[in-house]
């Protein structure tokens, strides 16, 4: 019986989900975020973090752009070749608030300011994603607007010190505490805005798949 149910899901797995055709899908990142939201496509994947990257870039290149470029960067510094039958998923995500650049925190303080800049307005959350085998590489990102109602002190100190966001761009997650109460509205995608397009992964793999 056991059998049975493995082979009728696997069938069901096929027709209805993403045949990978035998390829090996690789998420070079360690956010647990991106992995359960990679899980959500019912694809059959392996975490490999691995990476020679130093997460630099040309500070002329315009901040919207910054997010694929480093996406890219960290395909190209995986820490092997990729063989035939893999495919590597890399992501980058940062926050604009105005002109400021918010990537993860890394004190307390900075924490604390980055969310009273975010507090009672709207800004930008951008994530970047890279596909690569060892043929083909294509790049791309999705935008979603996020507005924060206006925060106090105490509730931004609250979250800093309960919920340590320090690998979090912007200081925050929108499925944490502070996103049930200081988030009000967003334009886009909720999983751009967690770390990782899904919907933009799922259409960008057709390529490699085809």
């Amino acid at each position: 019986m056991t059998t049975l149910i493995f082979v009728l899901y696997r069938y069901c797995f096929y027709i209805c989900g993403m045949n990978t055709k035998g390829k090996h899908i690789i998420l070079g990142s360690a956010s647990p975020r991106r992995k359960e939201l990679l899980a959500g496509l019912d694809l059959e994947f392996t975490v490999d973090t691995g990476n020679n990257f130093d997460e630099s870039y040309d500070p002329n290149i315009p901040n919207e752009e910054i997010p694929a470029v480093l996406s890219k960067g960290k395909s190209y510094g995986f820490h092997r070749e990729l063989k035939a039958d893999e495919i590597l998923i890399t992501s980058d995500t940062l926050v604009l608030c105005g002109n400021r650049v918010m990537g993860k925190p890394h004190s307390r303080e900075e924490a604390i300011d980055m969310l009273k800049c975010l507090s009672g307005r709207d800004h930008k959350v951008i994530t970047g994603i890279t596909i690569r085998d060892n043929e083909k590489c294509r790049t791309s990102k999705d935008t979603a607007i996020v507005h924060f109602k206006s925060l106090t002190d105490n509730e931004i100190e609250y979250y800093v010190d309960n919920y340590k966001p320090f690998d979090k761009a912007g200081a925050y997650g929108i499925q944490e505490w502070i996103g049930y109460m200081g988030i009000d509205r967003i334009d886009g995608s909720y999983f751009t805005i967690m770390g990782l397009p899904v919907h933009l992964v799922y259409s960008e793999l057709q390529y490699f798949l085809d």
